[in-house]
């Protein structure tokens, strides 16, 4: 890996510091304005849905004009955005600043673009892996960080996460040259990269069946995500700070998984085998985790999902990066994170209609509808495996 490589992941570590921090506070910081179970969920959703249609024409400009101006854009919005949120007088703000974020939030792809430009095709899985691991070092400093922001405010932790995005910025502007080689033909409309571009996205051969998957997979993700948070603390009857830890361990182990066990099972296993192998426990993780109602057995079921739920995004974006030509690398990973944004908006809003606050049982609900749908995926995948093997 050269020192390219490295300026990106350390930027991605930070990005993902940023993002982290903020994790396990968006939920208390909704109730703080008053907000119900599922209008906080759209605090969820209304950054990933702007973040849908944001990120492919970024990704697209990416193409067009180079990696580093879109990333410095994007950075540049988190700092904005996070600022005003962790000032914001009253729920509207907070709704707006998330959409800010969300329609500058396209550095993820990006960075992973940077990944695909400066890495050979051998040592891209390695590459993908790395990144994800220094996402994954994001959840163990990213919480600790939040925790002691919490110590002041919720609120702090978004002015927390914004300075650390201005840090991610000023390292960009200062060190990471472009990466770009060949920069794309110029389109007639650079921005005209909607709902009909999408969905013919999805008839690429290769890449269409990625973008499915991935899309379900991150609908399913997301579910859990948000759901996570209103069990542990109406039903397992835990508090803000028990949360920060449970994700600042989940971040420990998938780190640990990410650094060293990616690299050994990639020796021994093809892409697909260590992915369907990732989706089965995400699957079974989802399910067993509100069979009991104990704190004790639903941190240990969550830290087996967070060891193999790792292996999940790195192969998925390796195939997709395998799958796509080299001058459409920026192109196919907007798209690809275009649809994870929309799973990241639908998600949270089917768990937020599923739960009641008037009838605990229902915190459940969404735990179980991710397993079964994970599974439903997994089929997928694997009866569709021809279409993407590599």
């Amino acid at each position: 890996m050269n020192n390219k490589f490295w300026i990106i992941a350390l930027i991605s570590l930070i990005n993902s510091l940023s993002a982290t921090i903020l994790i396990p506070t968006i939920y208390l910081y909704g109730r703080e304005f008053g907000l119900n179970d599922f209008q906080t969920s759209l605090l969820f959703s209304i950054y990933s849905l702007s973040q849908f249609f944001a990120t492919p024409i970024i990704g697209k400009l990416s193409d067009r004009f180079g990696r580093k101006p879109l990333l410095i854009i994007s950075l540049l919005g988190t700092v904005i955005a996070n600022l005003m949120a962790g000032t914001a007088s009253n729920a509207g703000i907070l709704f707006f600043a998330r959409f800010l974020d969300g329609i500058t939030g396209g550095n993820a792809s990006v960075a992973q673009a940077v990944i695909s430009d400066v890495t050979s095709p051998q040592n891209r899985a390695r590459g993908f892996a790395i990144n994800g691991a220094a996402f994954g070092l994001g959840f163990v400093i990213g919480p600790a960080i939040s925790l002691l922001a919490q110590k002041i405010s919720l609120g702090t932790s978004f002015l927390a996460s914004g300075f650390i995005a201005l840090v991610a910025l000023i390292i960009t502007l200062l060190f990471l040259p472009e990466t770009l080689q060949e920069k794309a033909r110029k389109a007639k409309n650079i921005f005209d990269l909607g709902l009909g571009n999408l969905i013919k996205g999805l008839t690429v051969p290769r890449l269409g069946i990625l973008l499915i998957i991935n899309f379900l997979l991150g609908t399913t993700f997301s579910i859990f995500t948000y759901a996570l948070q209103p069990y542990f603390i109406n039903v397992l009857k835990q508090n803000n700070e028990g949360l920060t830890l449970l994700f600042l361990m989940l971040g420990i182990f998938a780190i640990f998984m990410q650094i060293w066990g990616v690299g050994l099972l990639i020796k021994r296993f093809d892409l697909v085998s260590i992915l369907f192998l990732g989706l089965l426990v995400r699957s079974l993780s989802f399910m067993l985790m509100p069979i009991w109602e104990n704190v004790v057995y639903f941190i240990g079921v969550s830290l087996v999902f967070s060891i193999f739920n790792s292996l999940v995004q790195p192969m998925i974006s390796t195939l997709i990066s395998l799958n796509t030509k080299p001058d459409e690398q920026g192109t196919a990973l907007g798209l690809n994170s275009s649809y994870l944004s929309f799973s990241n908006a639908v998600g949270p809003i089917i768990a937020g209609l599923l739960i009641h606050q008037s009838n605990p049982e229902t915190y459940a609900y969404p735990l179980y509808l991710a397993g079964v749908l994970t599974f439903l995926v997994l089929i997928l995948a694997i009866r569709t495996r021809k279409q993407y093997q590599v």
